[in-house]
């Protein structure tokens, strides 16, 4: 992160390096390969047991893209509360990342990695890349520790998504994949009584 009490040019220029290098440069992935999709080796290192949710959007300075970073932003803490790193991917160079980090007051609160994807690696390999063939398309992935796509969504370049149900949805998936006895029905939250399946069980609902 850019040290806000740089004494020196020299110094300036440093945190800079830096700071392109470290926050807008991500390690990605996992150390195999996600199943029928071809990762960059360089992507495909992370944490043992950390969950991911890859984030592309058309493109930096538009519109709906800076809200939607800003909501995912304001509910970091509780993504990593629960062990889930975010990246957002766009086909945008990191250079372009971080003029867009400097002058956009949503997108300079931005600390999840933000990837830049210009030769539309990570896009093309998850299959998103919009029909002019030029952005991405506002999807999502949740990864589980075992690098398996556990949940994806494509919607409008129009529409928004909600961290808030992301979030949810990331917590449903953790809470299959250590009970996968267990299911979660609509709306389920953290707490909330889970599903198991049986005949009874079709009689109830």
């Amino acid at each position: 992160m850019i040290s806000k009490t740089a004494k020196n040019n020299n110094n300036n220029n440093k945190e800079e390096k830096n700071y392109v290098n470290d926050r807008f440069r991500s390690t990605g992935l996992h150390r195999q390969s996600l199943p029928g999709l071809r990762i960059p080796p360089r992507y495909q290192r992370r944490p043992e047991r950390e969950w991911s949710v890859f984030f592309f959007y058309p493109a930096d300075f538009t519109f709906v893209c800076p809200t939607e970073l800003q909501d995912l932003q304001n509910h970091y803490e509780a993504f990593k509360k629960i062990s889930c790193e975010i990246y957002s991917i766009s086909c945008d160079s990191v250079y372009v990342h971080k003029a867009w980090h400097d002058h956009s007051q949503a997108i300079g609160k931005v600390e999840f990695p933000m990837i830049g994807d210009p030769g539309q690696v990570l896009t093309r390999a998850f299959d998103v890349l919009a029909k002019n063939g030029e952005g991405s398309q506002r999807a999502t992935f949740i990864i589980d520790p075992k690098c398996q796509v556990v949940g994806y969504e494509i919607i409008s370049s129009n529409v928004g998504r909600d961290a808030e149900e992301l979030l949810r949805k990331v917590e449903a998936c953790q809470f299959v994949y250590e009970h996968g006895d267990m299911m979660c029905p609509a709306a389920w939250h953290p707490g909330d009584t889970p599903l198991v399946s049986g005949n009874d069980l079709i009689s109830d609902i």
